[in-house]
């Protein structure tokens, strides 16, 4: 053979084998995202052996290298299904319930299962594990099935006191020592995995008492010599330090926001003022994300106490809203509100302080435990299952030496840290309140905690200044199609930008609006309530502006706009584009202007998210919910599910995670017939089991020829006699309603800083009496990159865009596809070259993030 042949040979054995391990497109053991059928790489090929025969030194060497490569390759992504065989895993939930306790469970329990080890359930928290007997019991793949939309925690939680003691741990220890455990996943809080840290360090001695007392025996001592820990913080109150969300905060989050939308209508009907008591014995986050995803007029929180004279202050701030027209107040309180003194704020003492000093009618609402009840968000959902994917990860790859651990979530990504290290800081932050010392206690809670405080007292605690010496005009405009939290981000552009003492424009109808002159001056009161309503209140169109530099750039002389804040979709950016393009022609275009991404599609380049992506992808997953229950008395069923995005796959793909579909079409992952028919032939596998139900979405534009009518119409032809089908396009309706949580608390804090910013570009760009600004870093996008916001120059985004299908070209969430398709059952490998290093919270703690 010829060492050229061989090179070819070998090579394309390389990449025929590198696809066949690595396509996240091969389901069910077959498919590959070529025209040829999938097979199994052979573990030695024929022209490996050819290596001998070569006498050619570089030829030896080079191929030589090649053959290690192909060989890491393979071991590297066959490793995830052989890493847990003769390994078993037990998972329980600990402490508080918290809704997405479910989804990391069966994350947790599927997962494992698909490494190849065991995997059991310890019914109701750590008095299972005492308890033993059936309170630990094997799971299976199909007993986590219908779990993800359930609230709760399916397996239970109990307070323990038996697990105190060190005779309760020594119980526990025998029980999982005789099951042959010797891998603990916790979810709970910083008490249930300070236990957990406890355990896992008197393991030894536990051992050895229980050998010398003859229960268990030498070999059996041998074989547990050592228990891995990894903790999941499920806590509705997000009070953990380390993580930027907790598993269950952001659905306690909606169960508040819906209750305050709910009540604003009363109480504008009658003018009414509304104290609302939310849960946070220790940690305000629940309150203050409330606040300023409903535009509270005060907060009370644990670790920002009220200045002395704060009563005079209140009455003085709810006077002035009265008095600029509006016709309700919402106060919210944390239940563990305390003033400089320590001593509790309670929701009925404001009451009383309203009543009497103001006379306004007062009304409190306590929600208690409603806030931990309802169905879990899909931001709990896919964090659950992500976390849940990651804890597995981390144990099976755990050794003696490896410190227990807690999986946490940095803006967008996975993250390990010690364990003892999170509880510390955590336990610093009471420590500090206790001893008054409230900005410790501020900085300890970490970056994104602060931000959130920063920007609500901007936006409720700063008056605009009254004087008319203006420094800047700035205008606001929404561009592309509405996506909910649009609103929020003008609400906040434009108060903190009269904060700032500019003169803020607001700009009709997109670029279409600038051209025409469809400008207003907007004042604080002009964005009053537009928080929590969706759609565009500015109005939205697609147009571009580069048919109408010359009627925008006289209205922008006109009325001396000096900075533009762009809020939209992929328009919104290809329209930023133009104008760095017609700065060539029209000097008045030289302004600066930043990009919000606003768009349910998500495929704004130079972001992560988008305002919006994440209102749509709960209204999905909540259809998605109801579609497969009334599927409950119908057997054998099947759903085909279009979901909007263009040409981007995000909402098919991450609601294909969180609603527990089978399979999810998008266009960045290339499918055939051949995946049809696999996913056709795991839905009839899947039928023969317990779990008869099947859900499959598909993106609008994931393929021309296999439309859904296509795809519905081949499983119902060979679903014939095992399921039925059926189908629903879920159209605009993914465009409207309620912003989340999540869109109002992300929109408000990019439309701050976005003006911020803008404020001092100005500035930069102020040259001989007029605003001059030409250089790239002049027109940017405002976006979430993995762990910080930052802005980017459009035209240094362009060699990142897929201008064609609108797309960035690369996207951080198709990492997460492979999850989507083993935790529904299909025979792929994963990827593990990419997963979370341990870091240090000190560390972690020094980024920047926006939720």
């Amino acid at each position: 053979m010829h060492k050229e042949e061989f090179h070819l040979k070998f090579f394309m054995c390389m990449i025929q084998s590198h696809r066949l391990v690595r396509t996240p497109q091969s389901t069910a053991g077959e498919v590959s995202t070529s025209s040829m059928p999938m097979q199994k790489p052979p573990p030695e090929t024929d022209i490996l052996k050819n290596l001998d025969t070569l006498d050619d030194p570089d030829t030896v060497e080079g191929i030589s290298i090649l053959k290690n490569l192909w060989i890491m390759t393979n071991e590297e992504h066959h490793a995830a299904k052989t890493l847990g065989i003769g390994k078993a895993i037990a998972v329980l939930t600990s402490g508080g319930d918290a809704q997405g306790m479910n989804a990391a469970v069966r994350a947790v329990v599927r997962v494992g299962i698909f490494t190849g080890a065991r995997v059991f359930f310890v019914h109701e928290g750590y008095q299972g594990l005492v308890d033993g007997g059936d309170h630990i019991r094997e799971a299976s793949w199909e007993s986590v099935s219908m779990m993800l939309q359930l609230g709760g925690t399916v397996i239970g939680s109990a307070r323990c006191k038996d697990f105190r003691q060190r005779e309760g741990r020594l119980r526990a220890a025998h029980n999982l020592v005789k099951r042959g455990i010797t891998n603990l996943c916790v979810i709970g809080g910083d008490g249930s995995l300070t236990g957990a840290d406890t355990f896992r360090s008197e393991w030894s001695d536990l051992l050895s008492d229980l050998q010398k007392a003859g229960k268990i025996t030498e070999e059996e001592a041998k074989k547990s010599s050592y228990l891995n820990i990894v903790g999941l913080v499920g806590s509705i109150d997000n009070d953990f330090c380390g993580t930027d969300m907790t598993i269950g905060t952001d659905s306690a989050l909606h169960r508040i926001i819906e209750i305050v939308d709910a009540i604003t209508t009363t109480a504008q009907s009658h003018q009414r003022t509304f104290v609302l008591e939310v849960m946070g014995r220790h940690c305000g986050y629940l309150a203050l994300v409330t606040s300023l995803s409903c535009g509270a007029d005060w907060v009370f929180i644990p670790e920002c106490p009220p200045d002395d004279d704060w009563e005079e202050h209140l009455c003085r701030r709810l006077t002035e809203t009265r008095t600029r027209g509006s016709r309700l107040n919402i106060i919210i309180v944390a239940e563990g509100a305390i003033d400089r003194n320590g001593k509790p704020i309670t929701s009925e003492d404001i009451k009383n302080l309203v009543v009497k000093r103001l006379g306004y009618d007062t009304r409190v609402t306590v929600l208690g435990h409603v806030q931990r009840g309802g169905t879990p968000s899909a931001f709990d959902r896919i964090l659950g299952s992500r976390m849940g994917v990651e804890a597995v990860m981390a144990l099976l790859e755990g050794t003696p030496d490896t410190p227990a651990c807690v999986v946490s979530l940095s803006g967008n990504q996975a993250v390990r840290l010690p364990l003892m290290e999170c509880v510390q800081v955590t336990k610093d932050v009471t420590k500090a309140m206790d001893e008054k010392k409230f900005d410790e206690a501020l900085k300890l809670r970490g970056r994104s905690f602060m931000n959130n405080w920063e920007v609500y007292k901007l936006l409720a605690h700063i008056r605009p200044p009254v004087s008319k010496s203006l420094s800047y005009t700035v205008a606001v405009m929404n561009v592309g199609a509405p996506a909910a939290g649009m609103n929020a981000a003008v609400r906040s552009t434009v108060r903190i930008g009269l904060i700032q003492g500019n003169r803020v424009l607001v700009v009709h109808d997109g670029f279409e609006g600038l051209a025409k002159g469809q400008i207003e001056e907007a004042n604080w009161s002009y964005v009053g309530g537009w928080t929590g309503q969706g759609g565009s209140r500015l109005g939205t169109k697609r147009t571009l502006p580069k048919k109408s530099f010359e009627q925008i750039s006289a209205n922008i002389t006109k009325f001396n706009i000096q900075g533009l804040v762009i809020i939209g979709g992929f328009e919104a950016y290809t329209g930023g584009l133009e104008l760095m393009e017609g700065r060539k022609q029209f000097d008045e275009l030289c302004i600066p202007f930043v990009v919000i991404p606003a768009t349910v599609s998500n495929n704004v380049p130079g972001s992560d998210f988008s305002v919006g992506a994440d209102t749509a992808l709960n209204t999905i997953c909540t259809t998605c919910d109801r579609i497969k229950q009334s599927a409950a008395g119908t057997k054998r069923r099947v759903f085909i599910i279009e979901t909007m995005g263009g040409y981007c796959g995000y909402l098919a793909t991450m609601a294909g995670l969180a609603a527990g579909a089978d399979a999810a079409y998008i266009f960045e992952d290339p499918f055939t017939i051949r995946d049809l028919q696999a996913n056709v032939e795991h839905l009839v596998h899947k039928m023969k089991t317990t779990v008869k139900r099947g859900l499959v979405l598909r993106n609008e534009k994931c393929n021309d020829n296999y439309t859904t009518d296509f795809i519905f119409n081949l499983y119902s032809e060979e679903g014939k006699g095992i399921f039925d089908s059926r189908k629903n396009v879920l159209g605009h309706m993914q465009q409207g309603g309620s912003p989340t949580p999540f869109d109002r608390n992300f929109a408000t804090k990019m439309g701050a800083k976005a003006m911020n910013w803008m404020s001092g570009k100005i500035k930069e760009s102020y040259r001989n009496g007029r605003i001059f600004a030409n250089t790239p870093d002049s027109g940017c996008v405002l976006g979430m990159r993995k762990r910080a916001l930052v802005f980017q120059p459009v035209t240094e985004l362009k060699e990142q865009t897929d201008f064609e299908h609108r797309i960035p070209k690369e996207q951080w969430w198709l990492k997460l596809r492979p999850i989507l398709k083993i935790l529904a059952k299909y025979e792929i490998d994963l990827d593990t070259s990419e997963h979370a290093h341990l870091e240090h919270i000190t560390r972690k703690r020094s980024g920047d993030t926006p939720i």
